[in-house]
């Protein structure tokens, strides 16, 4: 029996058939995984084997060799350069690490240039199409570089507690680089970095050139919150940056610039400053101060959030206040968190969330009811929570509107995860003035990267950001990371978006993607994070292509197996050894997709 899920899938095709008809036939889409061993090649006939990972990458670079023949026997077995059908194309996507090509030398750091013309090599030995990945994110990749970047206080972000540390998620050191400013000296050498390797790649004769289909910046790109690993959730400490100098001062021009007049400042957020520059971001200095308070709501709107299971098929959740129904939201959001820790419901997509806007509620107390809605209409309740709208004048107490009658919630598991009952949230007018700040800087950051890969021979090659989508895990305070105004569109830079879990396969990323402008997207790491029948997996990369996608890039190892380090294994990567996340099975689907 097909799985409910690509049940799904299908569906949306269909309903999909009238826009495509529309809108012209959808382009090819370019399977382009991210490549791991990119330092390496194979070693010439009669080299001393065996040959350990970091003993080969010394031999590559000595010998000058390129890992395009690495690359082409990983893309060879794991299909043609183009289905059957000739909906796909097979190509990679080179990871180019601009903190790892540097080499200190007694003047300083420089360019380590037979390392930037040893990639551009292996773009011009390889036939494939690529995307180029710009790579240089707050995940540590071992430079010597990075170490000494992170001693300077200007290349990091800034909470109210002042430099962030190094910190680390599964075992990964994680560098909170600051994207406040371009005048540091992580700007500095990523510029460098970029700019050398894109010189190299000019030099190449326009034929190579032209097999570069895009180019996506940096990486992940956001702002820090404390404690990355574990950090983001809803009930967490909120400990976010950056209140670096140059972002005070930048909030406070951004409120002039905004508001042109104190005053019109002050009517808004309920405050009686004398000029902007009294103006301090909220969570700065905690005080009585009303402009100061930040937490996961002080931008008004509550999160929340649970999850729900019933074997029998689908839940939908109804939540009420004070028995009025105000959402209606589906249990269908990853979480693997609950899979993990209930391995026998066979799911993680049972999360669900709403963020409730209290702006306008009166200053009271109010009760909220959470019922699961069966597949037949039964409902049952899953429980209910007290929350108090803080304010100088409470208002009389609403009457109690009668809920629906429901039944028993036997065979229903779940959890009303957010928010705890007695929760008293304050709105902060100011706090979503300083959110809006914090995606600026984003986005301008990204813009300045933009305007580097322009000013080059790739000018008019795509570019996409590689963004992180936290509005996907229902768990998680996007606020901290500030990433919405880049996901929404960033001038000339497309969208690029990670999807995990239920965002590859399910409603959740699409039903966003309907909200935006974008026409044309890419997905810059996809792993569906469980096996797929080979039909599901066909359904999906099918949905994303009539959806618009110009490239899904997914993790590939071409390492050689006899000179693999395990230690540096990547566990999402698709590959027939690899058990974890349905990998192995994922692997076999591609090749059945490009055979079709």
């Amino acid at each position: 029996m097909p799985s409910r899920w690509l049940i799904g899938a299908v569906a949306a095709l269909l309903a999909l058939a009238s826009l495509t008809a529309c809108a012209g036939k959808p382009k090819r889409l370019l399977l382009a995984p991210m490549i791991h061993g990119v330092d390496l090649c194979a070693a010439a006939e009669g080299t001393k084997p065996p040959l350990d990972e970091k003993e080969l990458a010394a031999y590559c670079r000595s010998a000058g060799r390129s890992a395009a023949a690495l690359i082409d026997a990983s893309l060879t077995a794991l299909g043609p350069p183009a289905s059957a059908d000739g909906r796909y194309e097979l190509g990679y996507t080179m990871p180019v690490p601009l903190l790892a090509l540097f080499l200190r030398r007694d003047v300083g750091w420089t360019l380590d240039t037979a390392a930037v013309d040893r990639l551009a090599a292996t773009l011009r030995d390889s036939p494939r199409p690529v995307v180029l990945h710009l790579f240089s994110t707050h995940f540590g990749i071992g430079a010597p570089l990075e170490a000494q970047l992170a001693a300077d206080p200007a290349n990091l972000a800034v909470s109210p507690l002042g430099p962030m540390p190094r910190d680390r998620y599964f075992g990964i050191d994680i560098f909170p680089w600051s994207v406040a400013t371009t005048d540091n000296d992580i700007t500095r050498h990523r510029r460098i970095a970029i700019d050398g390797f894109l010189a190299s790649v000019c030099r190449l004769p326009a034929a190579d050139r032209r097999k570069v289909k895009a180019v996506t910046l940096l990486g992940e790109v956001h702002q820090f919150h404390a404690d990355f690993e574990r950090g983001m959730g809803l009930a967490e400490p909120y400990v976010v940056s950056d209140y670096s100098a140059a972002s005070i001062d930048g909030f406070r021009r951004f409120l002039a610039a905004r508001f042109g007049d104190i005053a019109r400042l002050n009517r808004q957020v309920g405050e009686n400053f004398a000029s902007f520059a009294e103006v301090d971001p909220p969570g700065l200095r905690p005080s009585a101060r009303p402009s100061q308070h930040l937490d996961s709501a002080a931008h008004g709107r509550l999160p929340l959030a649970g999850w729900a299971y019933e074997r029998s098929g689908p839940l939908w959740i109804r939540i009420y206040r004070d028995g009025v129904q105000i959402a209606r939201v589906a249990a269908s959001f990853g979480r693997q968190d609950v899979l993990q820790a209930l391995p026998a419901i066979g799911t993680a997509d049972v999360g669900w969330r709403y963020d409730m806007d209290f702006t306008t509620l009166a200053p009271g107390a109010y009760r909220l009811d959470f019922l699961a809605e069966r597949s037949d209409g039964a409902l049952a309740s899953l429980g209910s929570r007290r929350i108090v709208v803080a304010g100088t004048v409470a208002a009389p107490a609403a009457a109690m509107a009668a809920l629906p009658a429901v039944g028993t919630a036997e065979g229903i598991a779940g959890s009303i995860d957010h928010p705890s009952d007695g929760t008293r949230v304050i709105y902060n007018p100011l706090a979503p003035l300083w959110h809006e700040f914090r995606n600026r800087q984003v986005v301008d950051y990204l813009r300045y990267f933009e305007g580097v890969v322009r000013a080059s021979c790739l000018a008019d090659v795509p570019l996409y950001t590689h963004q992180i989508a936290p509005f996907v895990n229902p768990g998680w305070d996007a606020t901290r990371f500030a990433v919405d105004e880049s996901l929404r569109g960033t001038g000339g830079l497309g969208l690029g978006i990670s999807l995990y879990g239920e965002a590859t396969y399910g409603s959740s990323f699409f039903d966003w993607l309907d909200t935006t402008a974008h026409r044309r997207y890419v997905v810059t790491e996809f792993h569906p994070l469980r096996a797929m029948t080979p039909e599901e997996f066909a359904a999906t990369i099918e949905h994303h292509r009539r959806r618009g996608a110009a490239f899904v890039s997914f993790f590939l190892d071409a390492r050689p197996r006899d000179a693999r380090d395990p230690a540096a294994d990547n566990m999402f990567s698709f590959d027939p050894g690899n058990a974890r996340f349905g990998s192995a099975t994922l692997y076999k689907a591609v090749q059945e997709l490009m055979r079709r």
